[in-house]
């Protein structure tokens, strides 16, 4: 998290005007077609489970990560290729993480027409986007069209996040 911070001061002026994440193994460590089944409830002690008591989790720095991002005024998004729209969308609700995204595209498909649209509903070019996913497709896809894409091969984390911010200062 410290060294976020040295970044956005050395990097503020290049920031991105979007951050979009990915969910299934980049906010948190499963499908939500395949591990999860619906409906999911919050546990008194504030434990996310679903409809067999799996318990569900963001992995550790999601949630600062997320209200930090927030803080700083910097836009987010999700963009996932589920089927399983009514899960994921179920998830982020359950998980209050609707309130950090401006934007969701969350339906089979290529991520590019996520982003297409994300660039046209936004009016955001490529160049100013910065992406976090866990499939190397998406990111070989995306940085194609000039998106700034880290690929997150263990949850997302701080670490991820500063690489990502360097990354998009050096394509800027």
């Amino acid at each position: 998290m410290e060294n976020f911070y040295k970044n956005y001061h050395k990097f503020e002026h290049q920031m991105p005007k979007i951050i979009v994440f990915d969910l299934d193994y980049t906010l948190w460590p499963l499908w939500v077609d395949t591990h999860v089944d619906l409906p999911f409830k919050k546990l008194k002690n504030g434990d996310i489970v679903d409809k067999y008591e799996t318990v569900v989790n963001l992995y550790e720095d999601v949630p600062q990560i997320l209200e930090t991002l927030q803080q700083k005024g910097i836009t987010m998004a999700a963009a996932s290729r589920t089927p399983a729209i009514d899960v994921a969308e179920s998830l982020l609700d359950i998980m209050d993480l609707n309130k950090y995204f401006s934007a969701k595209e969350i339906y089979p498909g290529s991520k590019v027409a996520h982003f297409l649209e994300f660039k046209e509903s936004l009016d955001i070019d490529y160049n100013h986007m910065l992406f976090f996913d866990d499939e190397e497709r998406n990111i070989e896809d995306l940085s194609k069209l000039g998106v700034t894409a880290v690929h997150v091969p263990d949850g997302m984390s701080w670490e991820i996040l500063n690489i990502g911010i360097e990354m998009l200062s050096q394509n800027c």
